[in-house]
């Protein structure tokens, strides 16, 4: 008899990781996923639409939910996988997995424990990232390991760029673990907190660029949260201006003050950042020759 699976999943990993379990043959009976919000630009896929294509019930709820807790319950679930689900899962929840509830992060643990790692790791300028499976237990992203892959993070890469091969990390991971969950040979490998860190959320006002900073820590800003995410802004004569592309060069000016506008720079507090597409709120996203052109007086700091 086939181990029972309770899912829970969102966004892109949690499509492709689901479609990883499915194309293996487990037995998933209940799939938890999420409402798509208003506020956000859905550009991944539906977790909701795959469940429905091959019949397994799914629950945009949350599994904590007393209701959801009892369904899970009459299930009984040998194993519970999470996969990009955004809420916490409460211990009671956790317990009901026979032979464990396992999550896949989308960092190498223990670096990037928390929430939006991937962003994180570009804004900090990390050269490394991955996916984790791992155990759950109450504290988040800190149970043991199970099994985890690297990939590399380009000086170019996006956080868009590496969660699509943190995306492809994952489906590695699950795709030589699941046997041997099922088998019951998988390690279980004790996480080391001390040698990681943990992160918060990000909300759209801390893409705010400070100019007193340098250039290419303005930089991986820029890339950690450029499209789809809110993206980096500053301000111009009280408007605000999202900048989407740029690229730290050589020179000095005084931060925030625009130096150059064949190509487009702006003084930091080393260096200087050459803006190569950029958009006022509201209006239509330019590049950086584009923008001169319809704004020529640029005279004023960005703040």
């Amino acid at each position: 008899m086939k181990d029972k699976v309770v899912v829970c999943a969102y966004h892109n990993v949690g499509y492709r990781c689901l479609e990883e379990l499915i194309r293996q043959g487990a037995d998933v009976r209940l799939v938890f996923s999420h409402e798509d919000s208003a506020n956000e630009e859905i550009w991944f896929d539906s977790v909701r639409e795959l469940a429905a294509r091959h019949g397994i019930p799914c629950v945009t709820g949350s599994i904590n939910a007393a209701e959801n807790r009892e369904r899970v319950a009459a299930l009984a679930p040998d194993f519970l996988l999470s996969f990009y689900y955004r809420n916490m899962i409460e211990p009671e929840v956790l317990a009901l997995a026979r032979r464990g509830a396992l999550n896949l992060h989308g960092s190498y643990l223990p670096k990037y424990r928390g929430r939006v790692p991937i962003n994180w790791a570009v804004i900090n300028g990390e050269k490394q990232t991955g996916a984790t499976l791992h155990y759950m237990v109450e504290m988040p992203d800190a149970g043991e390991i199970v099994d985890q892959e690297a990939v590399e993070i380009a000086f170019e890469d996006t956080a868009f760029d590496v969660f699509k091969k943190v995306t492809e990390a994952a489906v590695t991971v699950l795709r030589r673990t699941w046997p041997q969950l099922v088998a019951g040979t998988a390690p279980r490998i004790p996480m080391d907190l001390k040698a990681g860190n943990y992160c918060g959320g990000r909300r759209p006002e801390d893409g705010r660029i400070d100019w007193r900073l340098g250039a290419e820590r303005i930089y991986n800003l820029v890339r950690g949260v450029t499209h789809p995410y809110p993206g980096a802004f500053t301000t111009l004569s009280g408007r605000r201006v999202f900048i989407w592309q740029a690229l730290p060069v050589e020179g000095a000016a005084e931060p925030g003050r625009v130096v150059s506008t064949e190509p487009l720079r702006v003084g930091t507090g080393t260096g200087l950042l050459e803006i190569r597409r950029l958009q006022v709120e509201g209006e239509a996203e330019l590049s950086g020759e584009a923008f001169v052109k319809k704004i020529p007086c640029l005279g004023e700091l960005l703040a």
